[in-house]
C-alpha cells in the first residue's frame, strides 16, 4: 500500500506540474492578448489623430501661413509707427545735439556762478573807522602840540635817541 501511495503521489505531482504549466501558458496568452488589444487601441487612436490633423491642415497651406505671418509682421510695424507718432510731443519734432545742449547748460551755470561770486552779500553799509583830520608826521621826532593827543611822542624820542 505504501508503494501504491508513492506511485499515486508521483502521478499527482506530474499532473500538478502539467496543470501549472497549462496555467502559465494561459496566463502568458492572456497577457499577450491584453498587449495586442492595447496596441490595437493605441494604433486606432493614432489613426484618428492623424485623420484629425490632416483635416485640420487640409484648409492650411504653408504658403498661406507664411503670407499670414508676413501680414501680421507688417501690421505690427504699422502699429509701432503709429504708436511712435502718437507719443512724439507736438512742437518738438526737431532733434537737438546733446553736446550743444550740454555746452549751453555749462555756460548758463558758469554765468550764474559768476553772478553769485560778484554779488556781495551782507550789510550794505559797513562802518569804517574815522579818518584823522590832522596831518600825521612823516619823520620820527616830528611830534608837535597838535599830534600829542594821538601819538605817543615818548616813543618818537626813543626812536630818535636809538637811531643817533
Amino acid at each position: 500500500a505504501a508503494l501504491q501511495a508513492l506511485k499515486r503521489k508521483k502521478r499527482y505531482e506530474k499532473h500538478l506540474a502539467q496543470i501549472d504549466g497549462t496555467l502559465s501558458t494561459i496566463e502568458f496568452q492572456r497577457e499577450a492578448l491584453e498587449n495586442a488589444n492595447t496596441n490595437t487601441e493605441v494604433l486606432k487612436n493614432m489613426g484618428f489623430a492623424a485623420k484629425a490633423m490632416k483635416a485640420a491642415h487640409d484648409n492650411m497651406d504653408i504658403d498661406k501661413v507664411d503670407e499670414l505671418m508676413q501680414d501680421i509682421a507688417e501690421q505690427q510695424e504699422l502699429a509701432d509707427e503709429i504708436s511712435a507718432a502718437i507719443s512724439k510731443p507736438v512742437g518738438f519734432g526737431e532733434d537737438f545735439d546733446e553736446d550743444e545742449l550740454m555746452a549751453e547748460l555749462e555756460e548758463l551755470e558758469q554765468e550764474e556762478l559768476d553772478k553769485n561770486l560778484l554779488e556781495i552779500s551782507g550789510p550794505e553799509t559797513v562802518p569804517l573807522p574815522n579818518v584823522p583830520s590832522i596831518s600825521i608826521p612823516s619823520k620820527p621826532g616830528m611830534c608837535g602840540p597838535s599830534t600829542r593827543d594821538i601819538w605817543d611822542c615818548s616813543k618818537d624820542a626813543d626812536l630818535t635817541a636809538s637811531s643817533s
